[in-house]
């Protein structure tokens, strides 16, 4: 790796993260793209610099993050599930799962049909949840239960945690920013197990790399943030679909 690399990933990283479209399967199909090897200090590389994703959440939404209690308590209860599942599952998903090219292409495909049929099929309530603190502990539970699936490879975990709370009579803006919020426990908690794991066999090199992709991470999801806010006003995601679907076709017809 170089910084370069490092560049290219975090935005890669900034863009994918909070999008329907699975941060983790465009890490590893840009890595492939750009001929990395799957070493361990890549792996916790596309894991550490969400840190910087994390980051501009915090920024934008810092009073709901430590002073709204409501939405903190639901926050809790939202990321326990989730954070059983990810401790005990951790070494089958960076082990086996984490770089598999098969499961980011299968996921990608899958999870884009299901998001264009979803959003044909779906229609907002006229009472649907308009406010996270509104929002039940037991559908709190059941979108947690959603954001888990994601520990799949190109699953999508805003894709999942989105589908799953319109589909429980969320708003799409409410689902949007709960899921925002969300990634903060959800995504600190697995960095810093991650970094306890194998944090210490970083040389000074990788970590200055790891830097870059931070920061670049962090400046590129303010702006997707933003981006996302203003495009569910008036589109659905089916366009997000749409390019899982094509992306998939285009990487076996023209680069396997």
């Amino acid at each position: 790796m170089d910084f370069i690399t490092a560049f290219i990933l975090g935005i890669v990283q900034g863009i994918s993260e909070f999008l329907p479209i699975s941060s983790t399967g465009h890490m590893i199909l840009a890595s492939h793209l750009m001929g990395l090897k799957h070493t361990e200090f890549l792996k916790s590389f596309e894991i550490a610099i969400q840190v910087g994703t994390i980051l501009s959440v915090v920024v934008l939404y810092w009073r709901s993050l430590l002073v709204d209690f409501e939405v903190i308590k639901r926050l809790a209860v939202a990321f326990i599930p989730t954070g059983v599942l990810g401790l005990t599952l951790y070494k089958l998903i960076k082990g086996y799962l984490l770089g598999s090219e098969t499961v980011v292409l299968c996921s990608l495909l899958i999870g884009g049909i299901f998001i264009v049929a979803f959003e044909y099929w779906y229609r907002e309530k006229e009472d649907a949840t308009s406010e996270i603190r509104e929002i039940s502990y037991k559908h709190a539970v059941i979108i947690s239960l959603f954001q888990s699936v994601a520990m799949i490879p190109g699953v999508s975990r805003s894709a999942s945690t989105i589908l799953g709370g319109l589909w429980l009579g969320l708003k799409r803006k409410t689902i949007v920013e709960f899921t925002f919020l969300l990634a903060v426990p959800t995504m600190l908690a697995a960095t810093g197990y991650d970094l306890i794991k194998s944090g210490s066999q970083f040389s000074f090199d990788q970590i200055q790399y790891l830097l870059v992709g931070f920061v670049t991470a962090f400046v590129v999801a303010l702006l997707t943030i933003k981006f996302l806010l203003q495009f569910i006003k008036t589109h659905t995601f089916i366009p997000f679909g749409i390019y899982r679907i094509v992306l998939v076709v285009f990487w076996f017809l023209l680069l396997k």
